[in-house]
């Protein structure tokens, strides 16, 4: 016999009072869903008016209903000012882009006051979903192509260096999260990012900016554990899906990555901090057009550990150096000589296909500390077409310990030293260790 539970109907009834008292804007959508539309709390959709505060009011409604979509409907074009959605919100919340949604157009329109970070920041949720047919535009040429002197006649140019442009879309402290289906364009920096969340899902997205676009990374990963990624194209000014430090089991699968750098860990252990990456797994990748295409990227005088990362099937075209490993990065003029660095250990690339126009291979690791553990197989790889002979560069093998097997060519690939039982394992202290 089933139980009666007060407590139950208190939560249900709580449910049937808040859907009431947002009627008319909420309506039953079917299949226990609610929809709660933009427009039905102002919004305009022709993409000139702000329609910001119609988006907030949505929101704060939807946010108490369990189950329920916040709408922004095909056929329109939603300007949106920078805005913060947060919960804690009922479970299984949906954000449903149907039309376009667009950034302010130009540096004047973005508020001068708060200098905000990120445009659509989405913070404390739980069993959160962004799908839909519509595309997020950032809107960012304005933004990205003005030289210094035109941007200070409009606003203060420190706000407009790469580091500091708006993120499009921010994920902060929250999990089971997924965003699937929709296109994100033109953004002044970061696409997508999700910070110190967990049980991530992208899927099938698209990804677009121009390759000159400075700073403007696909998907960018921080502190976030238990992320997949499959089925969506990227194309962007710098890395296509970038991984930095406290990520652990990420999966990428069916990633297209035109144009870009490529599927970067890093750059890792800036300014001596301590970087800890773990189990990522790429495989089934295509990159083209890239300066890059899997690479690890650590800053001399960093601490921590790369570790248990396989690429595998990926494919090159037209691609400067498809495999890299890069402990002297330095996105900077110059940058002093550090003793310490992140350890890399058990780095995997399997079935490594394609055309290089500058080096196969170049893993610059540390004298201090060697990568070790590092293995290839099968790992084929060409001239691009048209590639200047006295252009290219042999492959590079600098303290990097492990053993090459398969098919490799050219041969000169397996320049892995073999013997890595001469590498003396590293006794840390408890701040250096991940």
């Amino acid at each position: 016999m089933r139980r009666f539970s007060p407590a139950g109907v208190l939560v249900a009834a709580g449910a049937m009072l808040t859907l009431c008292l947002a009627a008319p804007a909420a309506r039953s959508a079917g299949g226990g869903r609610t929809t709660v539309s933009v427009s039905s709390f102002g919004a305009v959709g022709n993409g000139v008016a702000d329609d910001s505060e119609a988006l907030v009011r949505a929101w704060r409604v939807a946010c108490r209903i369990p189950r329920a979509t916040v709408l922004l409907p095909s056929g329109h074009r939603f300007l949106f000012s920078p805005v913060t959605l947060q919960g804690p919100c009922n479970t299984k919340l949906t954000l449903q882009i149907d039309g376009d949604v667009l950034a302010p157009p130009g540096m004047g329109y973005w508020p001068r006051a708060r200098r905000p970070l990120q445009w659509l920041n989405f913070k404390w949720l739980n069993g959160f979903t962004i799908q839909g047919t519509g595309t997020v535009d950032g809107q960012s040429t304005s933004l990205t192509n003005h030289s210094p002197a035109n941007v200070s006649q409009v606003w203060n140019w420190h706000w407009y260096v790469s580091g500091v442009k708006p993120t499009l879309i921010r994920f902060y402290s929250s999990f089971n999260v997924s965003v699937r289906n929709i296109r994100v364009t033109n953004s002044p920096q970061c696409h997508l990012k999700f910070d110190s969340s967990g049980g991530i899902t992208v899927k099938n997205i698209t990804i677009s900016s121009p390759g000159d676009s400075l700073n403007t990374d696909g998907i960018h990963l921080q502190n976030t554990r238990d992320v997949d990624i499959r089925s969506s194209s990227i194309g962007c000014g710098d890395d296509c899906i970038s991984i930095q430090t406290g990520c652990s089991n990420v999966h990428m699968k069916n990633i297209n990555c035109n144009p870009g750098h490529g599927i970067s860990l890093g750059g890792l252990g800036k300014d001596n901090s301590l970087a800890c990456v773990s189990d990522v797994l790429a495989d089934h990748i295509n990159v083209e057009n890239a300066l890059y295409g899997v690479r690890i990227k650590t800053w001399q005088g960093g601490k921590g550990t790369v570790r248990n990362v396989t690429f595998s099937n990926v494919r090159v075209a037209n691609v400067a150096t498809p495999i890299a490993i890069d402990q002297f990065y330095c996105d900077a003029g110059r940058c002093g000589n550090r003793t310490d660095a992140v350890e890399i250990t058990g780095v995997a690339y399997r079935r490594v296909v394609g055309t290089y126009t500058y080096q196969p291979v170049h893993l610059a690791c540390s004298d201090a500390r060697p990568c070790t553990g590092v293995s290839m197989a099968d790992v084929r790889l060409s001239p691009a077409s048209g590639s200047a002979a006295g252009a290219l560069r042999r492959p590079l093998c600098w303290k990097s310990y492990g053993e090459a097997a398969g098919m490799i060519e050219p041969a000169a690939i397996g320049c892995l030293q073999r013997r890595d039982g001469f590498v003396t394992p590293f006794t840390e202290p408890f701040n250096y260790t991940c």
